[in-house]
């Protein structure tokens, strides 16, 4: 099974890059968050190739997606849905937002007011939108796949910290090499191009899967003392919450079932912390004075804690 996880995730990967050229990383990075059940943010400077990632996602795979452009106008209720009056019926039906779907775009994330942002919490969460004291879930598999700009931050809303918690990932697409753009001029826009390549069933599949991969108790507790010791760092005035490690241990079993492994290894969890861990961060005022990330503290962090040994 971990082999059959391993080729459908790098025929997925091989997909995606037909139309993101030069990205492994990142490509791989969509796919681990994608059957970890998680989210992802993706941050970059404009024109890098972020909403071509997130549809490039959704278009390997047979199932319902939908974009929402975030505007300083947009309401709540465009995302989740609402309640309307059926004369007809005589009763109130609710009318499902673009929010019901597998995979949500929600594009320039950061523009929208903090209450309409706010409208993802629940979704993100609990996969489900309440409406009139009605829950409503969300289809399986759910994610929700945001883009923001670190530059023209003009009526722009910073995602708060219970938010950017939610986001399973954060990561950055970055500027193509020399080779990987004169590939992208000769190709052209690939994304309406792409096949679909699984299912939605098969998704699911897979994420049941990954949730059964092996993990021994040194792995467990390399992952909460990685955690937990970004809750007492000096350059940290916020460190990691539990949800950090649900999140860390998520991906780190999609990481070894997409490499054909059965079982998870210190290496796993080391390769994904930054991206599932940094962005939960916040610096002490001392640290953003000397320049410091969140990247560079975990990287501290992570050099200076032991790792468990196969026995």
């Amino acid at each position: 099974m971990a082999g059959q996880f391993a080729q459908r995730f790098q025929l997925m990967a091989g997909n995606i890059e037909r139309a993101i050229r030069g990205k492994r990383e990142a490509v791989e990075l969509a796919l681990v968050c994608l059957f970890s059940e998680g989210h992802l943010l993706m941050e970059d400077v404009p024109g890098t190739g972020k909403t071509t990632l997130a549809r490039s996602v959704a278009a390997s795979v047979d199932a319902e997606w939908r974009r929402i452009q975030f505007t300083p106008d947009l309401l709540p209720s465009d995302i989740t849905g609402v309640s309307i009056f059926n004369q007809a019926h005589q009763k109130f039906e609710f009318h499902q937002g673009p929010v019901f779907a597998n995979i949500v775009l929600a594009d320039e994330i950061n523009r929208a007011s903090p209450k309409t942002q706010s409208a993802l919490l629940e979704v993100m969460e609990e996969r489900r939108v309440t409406v009139d004291a009605e829950p409503h879930p969300v289809p399986r598999p759910f994610m929700v796949v945001a883009t923001q700009n670190p530059v023209d931050m003009d009526g722009t809303y910073p995602l708060p910290e219970a938010q950017l918690d939610r986001f399973l990932m954060k990561i950055s697409v970055g500027y193509p090499d020399h080779y990987s753009e004169v590939e992208i001029l000769k190709a052209g826009p690939q994304v309406d191009r792409l096949p679909q390549v699984a299912r939605a069933s098969d998704v699911a599949a897979m994420i049941d899967f990954a949730g059964q991969i092996h993990v021994a108790d040194p792995v467990y507790d390399y992952i909460v003392a990685l955690v937990a010791s970004t809750r007492t760092n000096p350059n940290l005035r916020l460190g990691a919450s539990p949800r950090a490690s649900l999140a860390l241990l998520r991906a780190s079993r999609v990481r070894a079932a997409s490499t054909g492994r059965h079982y998870v290894v210190p290496e796993d969890v080391k390769a994904l912390a930054v991206p599932v861990i940094a962005h939960r961060l916040i610096l002490t005022p001392e640290a953003e004075l000397r320049q410091r990330t969140a990247a560079d503290v975990l990287g501290e962090v992570m050099a200076g804690m032991p790792v468990p040994q196969a026995a």
